[in-house]
């Protein structure tokens, strides 16, 4: 099907997937413009830039031509754009493996169920923990193999409260929940030995990507 859709792009790249439980595999990255939410430690703050506008069908053929095991469509803030909801559904008409990484501010309801959702969840330090969006956690209890929540977190202060959160939401060894430092400010042992101690049932992770190329390279 031929889409005249279009959408701001901030940058199509080939790289490594750097987290979730995708971590490892060579990926396919279209990363939309626009955002506004303002994370304190955000780290693509460069996609609030309105970037280049392409059709549907021509970011389809770009990240396609990759030939990745795995694509993935990610931000800024990707669902902020309606035209995201098209985007999703053509690449998984025409790839296997099909991944969303959102900011965990929207609803992804009207996501196409065949798309893995990684949502953020924002934990204090971020500043906009208030802006947390409770009803992905009921859709995700309903088809937990379809989603994973990530916690990035910068403090002991941070790590108890996502303990407390993801208990108070019913998530807490139900759905995949993936628990990383923001990188730079937390030492990775700390995180660990938290989560051993507290015999939590996570996954923690670092994000490959900075540990492979230099902390603020884009493109990777």
């Amino acid at each position: 099907m031929s889409t005249e859709t279009t959408l701001h792009i901030s940058e199509i790249f080939h790289s490594i997937q750097g987290e979730s439980s995708f971590a490892g595999w060579p990926c396919g990255f279209v990363r939309l413009a626009g955002c506004g939410h303002g994370c304190r430690y955000c780290d693509t703050a460069y996609a609030e830039k309105q970037g280049t506008t392409m059709t549907v069908d021509e970011i389809v053929q770009r990240v396609l031509a990759f030939d990745a095991p795995c694509v993935e469509v990610t931000g800024g803030e990707p669902l902020l754009q309606p035209g995201a909801f098209e985007l999703l559904t053509e690449l998984c008409d025409r790839h296997p493996a099909v991944l969303l990484e959102t900011g965990g501010f929207l609803p992804v309801d009207r996501v196409d169920p065949r798309v893995h959702a990684i949502i953020d969840i924002k934990a204090p330090s971020s500043g906009v923990m208030e802006h947390n969006c409770a009803a992905n956690f009921t859709l995700a209890l309903n088809e937990p193999e379809r989603f994973e929540f990530k916690i990035v977190v910068a403090s002991e202060a941070d790590y108890l409260w996502a303990k407390s959160y993801i208990a108070g939401h019913g998530i807490l060894g139900k759905c995949s929940i993936i628990f990383g430092p923001v990188f730079g400010q937390l030492e990775p042992r700390l995180l660990a030995e938290w989560i051993l101690c507290d015999r939590l049932p996570v996954r923690m992770q670092l994000q490959l990507h900075k540990y492979i190329w230099q902390p603020d390279a884009r493109g990777v």
